[in-house]
């Protein structure tokens, strides 16, 4: 079967969530035989054209010159490359910037589309920019031939709202078993001496109410935040904060093996993403043996349970941040059933099965007409050649 995944940035994972899915399950399905096209912004750091047995195509994407307005047209030239490509499935992660394309979808190729969150959600976003997120969600729910939520909130809630079925298959994480304490040298911090976030800097992720609490509790822990802060969010943040020399921004780390690390030695992890399903970062601090303390909503409770501390408030962070120790055996089980579940539910393998059991089971059994191209796509090929 040969299966194309597009949505992303492009893989090894330079960026986030749905890159790092794209990385681990466009792996384990070649090792399982299929034949995997990713695709990639052309400007994307690894420029080979194939990676671990990974074919990489990468596709003119002009968000470097036209900001978040180029991601739609990296999308459509990605869909009008993969046309070409006598696909029989087609992954697409996310449809924030692609579904409004979702009618130039090849007729003889399956389209199965991971739904994420719920985008129109984001505070990052304008009430206009919202709607328009909820008219796209419409429309990947419409152009989809089959659906997959991350998330049994997800899936609930798309069967509830477009009485359509989606196969829950969650993200995977593998477990950290390699610590390293040399790797905290690199940022001034010592074993359980520490707390930390590692998040996208965007208002819905609770990073400004984590280090508002932080600065409440007016502890002598070191305290890094981790992620890219070029945007304007994280700008505002770091001039916010700069006069707490305990809050360090470290910024991007995209080396699984730090992450993990700092994970791993930090005495309170803080994870608060509040829109979307399972997130794999929530997932990779749970088998990297972290003690979590999580935004209190449904998405992040349906897969940590009772095995971890909840916050709605800062007043709730700096009351953690007071009380909470990695060193005290109290909080022993959280580690041990946090773990338990990376091995058991939410491993690698286990998800690259159940995507491949899912792309069995829609394979295409007949030929459908490919529909013509359209006539007007000047803004493409221009954005193509620029």
């Amino acid at each position: 079967m040969r299966i194309a995944i597009i949505g992303t940035r492009g893989i090894p994972n330079h960026y986030g969530g749905f890159e790092q899915c794209a990385e681990y399950l466009s792996v384990g399905l070649v090792k399982k035989g299929y034949e995997v096209v990713v695709y990639n912004s052309h400007n994307h750091p690894y420029q080979q054209k194939q990676w671990n047995g990974v074919e990489i195509r990468h596709c003119y994407d002009p968000e470097c010159k036209l900001g978040t307005i180029g991601q739609f047209f990296y999308d459509l030239n990605c869909i009008r490359d993969l046309r070409r490509g006598n696909f029989d499935i087609i992954l697409q992660l996310g449809y924030t910037s692609s579904s409004v394309w979702s009618w130039f979808f090849p007729r003889n190729t399956v389209v199965t589309t991971n739904m994420d969150g719920l985008e129109w959600k984001r505070a990052k976003y304008s009430k206009p920019v919202q709607r328009f997120l909820q008219f796209a969600e419409k429309l990947a729910v419409k152009y989809s031939d089959h659906l997959i939520a991350d998330s049994t909130e997800i899936q609930r809630y798309l069967g509830n709202k477009y009485k359509k079925e989606a196969t829950f298959i969650p993200y995977g994480a593998e477990l950290f078993e390699k610590p390293d304490p040399a790797v905290l040298d690199d940022y001034g911090v010592k074993v359980h001496d520490y707390d930390m976030l590692i998040a996208r800097m965007e208002p819905e992720n609770s990073i400004e109410t984590i280090l508002d609490g932080v600065v409440r509790a007016n502890r002598e822990r070191p305290f890094l935040v981790v992620g890219n802060t070029t945007n304007d969010f994280g700008e505002y943040l770091k001039l916010k904060f700069a006069p707490y020399h305990k809050i360090k921004f470290v910024g991007g780390i995209y080396d699984m093996a730090k992450l993990n690390n700092l994970r791993y030695y930090s005495n309170l992890y803080f994870h608060g993403h509040t829109v979307g399903g399972t997130n794999p970062s929530l997932l990779e601090a749970m088998g990297s043996n972290s003690l979590i303390c999580s935004h209190d909503n449904k998405f992040n409770r349906a897969v940590l349970g009772d095995d971890a501390f909840y916050f709605s408030t800062a007043m709730d962070v700096a009351e953690h941040l007071r009380a909470a120790s990695k060193s005290d055996n109290a909080y022993a089980h959280f580690l041990a059933n946090n773990t338990d579940k990376i091995k058991t539910v939410y491993t690698c393998e286990n998800i690259v099965n159940q995507y491949a059991s899912h792309f069995e089971s829609i394979k295409p059994r007949t030929v459908k007409t490919q529909p013509a191209l359209p006539g007007n796509v000047e803004v493409a090929l221009y954005l193509e050649n620029a």
